[in-house]
């Protein structure tokens, strides 16, 4: 079975086609995903859908590109992942990329996020673009490495992969290290440790190829799965099993 570790399924694009996703997710053995929260004003609604659902869990935090939303506080934070479904905290990190000017604010968010991630004892999902010194920095700085997490739709260099790893981190790819221009990051998939690699669409974003273009869903989570397999020369079976185990090892509320 794989499982799909980053989708956003409460997003317009696919909420209203959930059925048809859990139905399309059980004929490419999808069996689990987790919907990852952005802002605290949508995750009464992300928390609905995921009650509803036994292969569907959530986190929660909020992204750094939402510049104009309520802020989170750890406490706040920590009492909300508290929720039976709720396994990891953020989204959450640096974006250099979407926005520009003074990004103190962002950088304490992040901050605020690891801090509730080390009082709660959940994982951390972390994004980062454009940002990689200051990301890396910072979890050093807040001790990320007391809960570990996961560098999301990973994109940096192999470099940056290792100071994550160093920190507990695993790395997840999503569809772009199936297209053609990502060469560096395909290098970075070889020449990962099996043992810290995940999987993941960012749906409804990120279709891999051969459905690049068109709105992703997590069952398409399986041709990253093939990808990986393909650059590394090994059997599809071995990237399944592998990213499956690690998703259950790092987010261990689902084994409890």
């Amino acid at each position: 079975m794989y499982v799909d570790s980053h989708c956003h399924l409460d997003f317009p694009e696919l909420a209203a086609q959930l059925p048809e996703i859990l139905k399309k997710m059980g004929v490419n053995r999808v069996s689990h995903a987790l919907c990852v929260s952005v802002n605290l004003p949508d995750w009464p609604g992300l928390i609905e859908i995921v009650e509803q659902n036994d292969a569907l869990w959530a986190s929660v935090g909020v992204h750094p590109d939402y510049e104009d939303t309520i802020e989170p506080s750890v406490d706040g934070l920590v009492e909300q992942s508290q929720h039976p479904k709720v396994v990891a905290i953020g989204e959450t990190g640096l974006d250099y990329f979407r926005l520009t000017g003074d990004l103190a604010w962002q950088r304490e968010r992040f901050r605020t996020h690891i801090r509730a991630a080390r009082q709660a004892q959940l994982p951390l999902i972390i994004h980062t673009r454009s940002a990689s010194a200051d990301t890396i920095q910072i979890m050093r700085e807040e001790g990320a490495q007391e809960v570990g997490g996961v560098m999301h739709c990973f994109t940096e260099s192999w470099e940056v992969a290792c100071q994550a790893m160093e920190l507990g981190f695993y790395i997840s790819f999503s569809g772009i290290v199936t297209f053609k221009s990502a060469k560096d990051l395909q290098e970075v998939a070889k020449r990962m440790p099996l043992e810290r690699i995940l999987i993941e669409t960012d749906a409804p974003y990120l279709s891999p190829v051969p459905y690049r273009g068109q709105i992703n869903d997590p069952s398409k989570v399986v041709h990253v799965a093939e990808m990986l397999a393909a650059l590394r020369g090994v059997p599809l079976a071995e990237i399944e099993l592998a990213s499956t185990n690690n998703f259950f090892n790092l987010f261990s509320k689902l084994k409890s």
